[in-house]
């Protein structure tokens, strides 16, 4: 008889978030159908309600109180559950987050891997062999403009985009999650590798992702898929739970 272990998932959210802490227990249960590990879950809220760029960066400063209070849960992984907060403090920054994060966890005695959905994202594309994508988001155009700056400084080209411009953050956790399906249609896919169908943390798309790939024959991911499959290879555990696109094949 197998023995279950129990995993600590760790998420630093924003305080107007609604959608992270659904999507990523939703997959993770899933898998648990097939796998014999066990997750819970425990999350710190930083303080954000519209998504300007002045709030991301004031909730990006209390993002170390987060990963304090995390350690002190010794989960076993933590992640950063907001993308355009880390893109939109310059090129590279999800690196040094990370960096930073895991040494206050480090200090604090109870050292954690940290992920950031904007590394996530990016780590995500690169492993599917993506070299150019075209990507959905909830975001007003300046702010997308920030997102796909980023994107492209990893290496990786946005041929086309579509923003919702929505800045209220508990608006864009109300929208449909089945809305992505049709609203990807209207974006330029021609010769790309893969398709974005939320490039925000806040925008449900869960329902989405497997209903685009199937039609348009292109590996699609989201920022919670390829936060989970971050957090499961931090873990060191299988990636392959069905449903959820290419990324959570388990081919990567």
């Amino acid at each position: 008889m197998t023995t279950s272990r129990y995993y600590r998932i760790g998420q630093i959210v924003p305080s107007s978030n609604t959608t992270m802490e659904t999507e990523i227990p939703a997959i993770l249960r899933a898998r648990e159908l097939l796998e014999p590990e066990r997750f819970t879950f425990h999350s710190s809220r930083m303080r954000m309600k519209q998504v300007t760029r002045d709030e991301l960066a004031a909730m990006d400063a209390d993002s170390d109180r987060c990963a304090l209070e995390l350690s002190d849960a010794h989960v076993d992984v933590l992640g950063y559950a907001c993308l355009v907060a880390i893109m939109s403090m310059g090129h590279g920054y999800h690196r040094l987050s990370e960096q930073r994060l895991y040494q206050r966890t480090l200090e604090n005695g109870c050292p954690v891997p940290v992920v950031t959905s904007a590394g996530a994202l990016v780590t995500g594309l690169q492993a599917i062999g993506a070299k150019k994508v075209a990507i959905l988001t909830p975001y007003m155009k300046p702010l997308t403009k920030l997102v796909i700056d980023y994107i492209e400084s990893e290496g990786i080209e946005v041929v086309d985009s579509i923003s919702l411009e929505i800045a209220d953050n508990l608006e864009v956790g109300r929208q449909d999650p089945r809305a992505p399906i049709e609203i990807t249609r209207k974006l330029n896919t021609n010769g790309v590798d893969a398709i974005v169908a939320s490039a925000c943390v806040q925008m449900p798309s869960l329902p989405s992702i497997q209903p685009i790939e199937d039609r348009t024959g292109l590996p699609v991911i989201s920022s919670s898929v390829a936060t989970t499959y971050q957090m499961l290879k931090r873990l060191g555990l299988k990636t392959a739970v069905p449903g959820f696109g290419s990324l959570l094949s388990g081919r990567y």
